[in-house]
């Protein structure tokens, strides 16, 4: 071989090396395919924005990501597409399709769309009125449960989310309803009977659709009424066995409870343990004065005109107090002991 035709035969290979290496310097080859494409893509998205202007932002994302993606399709080369290529490539045919699917969805009507789309819709509903009744919201629920059933046709999905909605409605309501009865009860027990029954009304407000909630101020009346017979039963047996104290102070309690008309048989009892303990109190008071127990003396004696405000025992009370006051304020500031 002629020296000549080597040296050719060796630029030829080094131009065919410079044209298909990895290390190309010259321009990169256009691709028509991919040219057109994007001429489609843009033509598709430029239509959208012209002649549907509720689709206009779809249409404008849509320019936008094929203008930013034209230079990468242009300058795939001649050989074996890369694995990125190939990637690019999905991602373009997705983005094509979405595109030829949203301009051929512009022309439909509001119910041909919900047609195409009511399975993902449905999905959609279901999502949320699982989260309302998860967040307890059950009007919510039912006005998507409702939607469900006729406008998209799944009444029997309804029925079903129907009946989970009316079970965990119950089901919060009894435990509610418990809760507010329980400190109803709590009310009974303290004997707060005034507030009592401002409870009993305000719980029959809030649930008026539960039977638990019938004849809450009933309960409060029996309750009051029971607790009212068990107090005269106890002073009858503590003004028999002359416990004079005991009987006082259920007298004092029991005054809240009896009318003029309920208090008239206890009268006399009630006379005969006032007057022991008004003379109790008297001699109480008299020990204490003999034995200079100045600090008991004032106890007794202020009791004295408390109780028996209108009695000769408490004049006489009455006009010894300061004496004894003043006893009582000397024996403190001396550290105790008698004066």
């Amino acid at each position: 071989m002629r020296p000549e035709q080597s040296q050719s035969r060796a630029a030829g290979a080094e131009r065919d090396s410079g044209r298909n290496g990895i290390f190309t310097l010259g321009p990169p080859r256009i691709d028509i395919f991919w040219l057109v494409l994007y001429l489609l893509l843009m033509g598709a998205c430029v239509a959208v924005i012209m002649m549907w202007p509720e689709l206009r932002g779809f249409g404008f994302v849509g320019l936008i990501i094929t203008i930013a993606l034209l230079p990468i399709g242009l300058r795939s080369g001649s050989g074996e597409p890369t694995g990125a290529e190939n990637a690019m490539g999905e991602r373009l045919d997705r983005v094509a399709t979405a595109i030829e699917t949203m301009t051929s969805e512009a022309g439909l009507s509001d119910a041909a769309k919900r047609v195409l789309h009511r399975r993902h819709e449905r999905e959609l509903l279901r999502r949320e009125i699982q989260r309302d009744i998860a967040d307890g919201d059950w009007d919510a629920a039912m006005i998507l449960v409702k939607e469900l059933a006729e406008r998209f046709g799944y009444r029997i999905d309804a029925e079903e989310f129907r009946g989970r909605i009316e079970r965990a409605r119950a089901e919060t309501l009894d435990r509610s309803v418990a809760g507010a009865i329980e400190n109803l009860d709590g009310m009974i027990r303290d004997r707060r009977w005034a507030d009592a029954y401002a409870e009993a009304a305000r719980v029959a407000r809030l649930f008026p659709d539960s039977p638990r909630v019938e004849g809450l101020r009933q309960r409060v009346d029996e309750s009051r009424q029971r607790y009212k017979i068990d107090l005269e039963r106890r002073f009858l047996m503590a003004a028999e066995r002359e416990e004079v104290e005991t009987a006082m102070d259920l007298l004092k309690e029991l005054d809240i409870y009896l009318t003029e008309e309920e208090a008239e048989p206890f009268r006399e009892v009630a006379r005969g343990v006032i007057g022991k303990a008004r003379d109790n109190l008297g001699v109480r008071f008299k020990l204490a004065i003999q034995d200079k127990n100045w600090h008991n003396a004032l106890e007794v004696g202020e009791r004295i005109m408390a109780d028996f405000p209108n009695t000769r025992m408490a004049e006489e009370v009455r006009g010894m107090i300061d004496s004894i006051r003043t006893r009582v304020s000397q024996m403190s500031g001396a550290g105790g002991g008698r004066g």
